[in-house]
């Protein structure tokens, strides 16, 4: 089990501290630094606890930055690899890789180590979040697809990116120019996750895991994937996700259109693809009317066209979900945190996540082809 952070957020270090920090500020830096996650003796907080001045950063979760790498390029692991096999001699060992090389070096360990489902899932977070706020929804994710035996995830790769901040939960902030520049910094993360598999099965000694990776982007994350599909070329998209799971998606109904030449990359990267929307989405109805010209949502009114898609986009209607896991007003009000707030959309996830065929998920109705609506 592994949970990793890849963020660009500014590296500081706090006073009486000898480890460097993710900061609260709302400032991006051009390349994303990588950190795990240690639950090793990580105890639920006290509501007495949490009310303490110092609960922040490492008293909500314990992490450790991995230094840069020596050189780029990911020959170093394939020396490890082939060392830690006997195959090949090298002085190097797993504590010479930094960065990238480390975290794709010890999920390789981890995946194929196993013959049972080990999969990863990559979530890019929405709105209002400053890194404290980050590094709970990451125990929350633990719990909900790590912890849970409904659901084959066993790594998480939270990308933090630093969006504004607010204590009113319904008060809505533009975060556009935060998103292309955390957008271009996963491209980049993206063509070095490439270049890994291509470095690594190029050798036979080693064989692929065989472990599935999905990607989940809840509200304003969606423009951060949005801003790295746009640059990225199509003659260089390789299939390496299986699930893209888009949730109450905080950009246009039109990103599937070649026009925008965006989404529409998504099914070349991908197996299949869910849109979860909901109609009554309060948040995206605030940031149509406030932010976007009267430009309808993608999470709540759908896709304006994916005819050439329909094999491989779905759109689930999560307008009549129960709220039954949080209830308080964000959530009743919101309506735009399903996957946190709704047994019956987790269902449906879970489902996706195992490659169930979309006609065969439990507790939907069929409202076409490639439309769903989820019931009770």
């Amino acid at each position: 089990m592994s949970v990793f952070i890849l963020s660009n957020r500014k590296i500081v270090r706090h006073q009486g501290e000898k480890l460097d920090s993710f900061s609260n500020d709302e400032y991006s830096i051009p390349n994303f630094r990588i950190a795990k996650c240690n639950f090793e003796n990580y105890k639920e907080p006290t509501a007495q606890a949490k009310k303490k001045k110092n609960y922040t950063n490492r008293n909500i979760l314990d992490y450790q930055l991995f230094s840069e790498p020596e050189k780029q390029g990911y020959q170093d692991v394939l020396d490890v690899l082939l060392s830690e096999k006997g195959i090949k001699k090298s002085a190097l060992t797993a504590n010479n890789l930094g960065g990238s090389q480390r975290m794709f070096y010890e999920l390789y360990k981890e995946m194929s180590s196993t013959k049972e489902r080990s999969d990863v899932l990559i979530f890019i977070h929405g709105y209002a979040y400053d890194f404290d706020d980050e590094l709970q929804a990451m125990i929350d994710l633990k719990k909900l697809f790590i912890d849970n035996p409904e659901s084959p995830v066993e790594h998480i790769l939270f990308v933090s990116w630093p969006a504004s901040s607010s204590i009113v939960p319904l008060t809505y902030f533009d975060d556009k120019a935060s998103s292309i520049n955390s957008g271009t910094s996963l491209l980049r993360l993206f063509y070095f996750y490439t270049q890994f598999l291509k470095d690594i099965f190029s050798n036979r000694d080693l064989a692929p895991c065989n472990q599935r990776i999905h990607l989940m982007a809840h509200s304003m994350g969606n423009r951060v994937l949005q801003s790295m599909l746009y640059s990225l070329k199509k003659e260089n998209i390789l299939r390496v996700i299986d699930q893209v799971l888009l949730l109450n998606s905080d950009v246009t109904y039109k990103v599937f259109e070649d026009s925008e030449d965006s989404f529409n990359k998504l099914p070349l990267l991908a197996n299949r693809i869910s849109i979860y929307l909901n109609r009554k989405d309060t948040i995206l109805g605030i940031s149509q009317f406030t932010k976007n010209i009267l430009t309808p949502r993608l999470g709540k009114n759908g896709p304006s066209d994916i005819e050439k898609f329909k094999d491989i986009v779905s759109i689930i209607d999560c307008t009549f979900i129960e709220n039954d896991l949080k209830n308080s007003l964000k959530f009743e009000i919101g309506n735009h945190w399903g996957y946190l707030s709704s047994s019956q959309v987790q269902r449906d996830i879970f489902q996706n996540l195992y490659g169930v065929d979309r006609n065969l998920i439990t507790h939907r109705a069929k409202d076409n082809e490639n439309i769903f609506t989820i019931i009770s």
